[in-house]
């Protein structure tokens, strides 16, 4: 694990570290310049609000390849009816919000601290991140951010205040966004899963990521 410079915008290259956990380096900022960086090389920040900044590229990754996309009938039903209205980069410091104050079972509290939201919000004004808002009666009632490097689109949270809100908007960003070539889910979770994500070895991870800041 390498400890970052704060002064200096740079990381080790994940291809050639090893990690039992994927944890590469810890420290640094999280600048605007710094996180789209961080991206473009396919690592991430998670960490604990209070804590040191760590910087993850996990073997294998969980992927989603648009696809190989699940749709259950009962998903399909929910969309088909207009449960849900869908709009894109709406609202985005509102969904990231909603997002850190999610609760997230197994979970003592969040990474999204205010310091995060503010930076995502100037990726998102650089138009690197985006939103997708899922709406119910006029109300917020989940959603999802990322940012997008390329045609890669790396989820980074999602929140849901109705049942099936967060992963509608999942699916309508995937149907509607045909030039996505993969989404990093980062961390597996059985509701992804489900939906048809993946483990793929970090190696493959990092090649078509590369095609898409080459």
């Amino acid at each position: 694990m390498v400890l970052l410079d704060p002064n200096e915008i740079s990381f080790p290259d994940p291809a050639l570290m090893d990690s039992k956990d994927g944890l590469l380096a810890i420290g640094g900022d999280l600048s605007p310049e710094r996180l789209l960086f961080a991206y473009q090389l396919g690592l991430f920040p998670w960490f604990n609000e209070g804590e040191e900044i760590l910087w993850w590229c996990p073997d294998p990754r969980f992927v989603l390849i648009p696809e190989e996309l699940k749709i259950s009938k009962s998903m399909k039903k929910i969309l088909q009816n207009d449960v849900f209205r869908f709009t894109e980069n709406q609202c985005f410091k509102e969904v990231i919000q909603e997002c850190k104050n999610a609760y997230r079972k197994d979970q003592d509290g969040t990474w999204i601290s205010e310091h995060f939201i503010e930076s995502y919000t100037i990726l998102h004004q650089h138009g690197f991140a985006k939103s997708i808002e899922v709406w119910q009666n006029d109300e917020l009632v989940g959603g999802l951010y990322g940012v997008q490097i390329g045609n890669v689109f790396c989820g980074e949270s999602m929140f849901a205040k109705v049942s099936n809100a967060s992963k509608a908007g999942f699916i309508h960003f995937i149907l509607n966004n045909e030039n996505i070539e993969l989404i990093d889910c980062q961390i597996h979770s059985a509701h992804l899963e489900s939906l048809g994500a993946k483990m793929i070895p970090k190696k493959e991870y990092l090649k078509i990521l590369q095609k898409q800041t080459s």
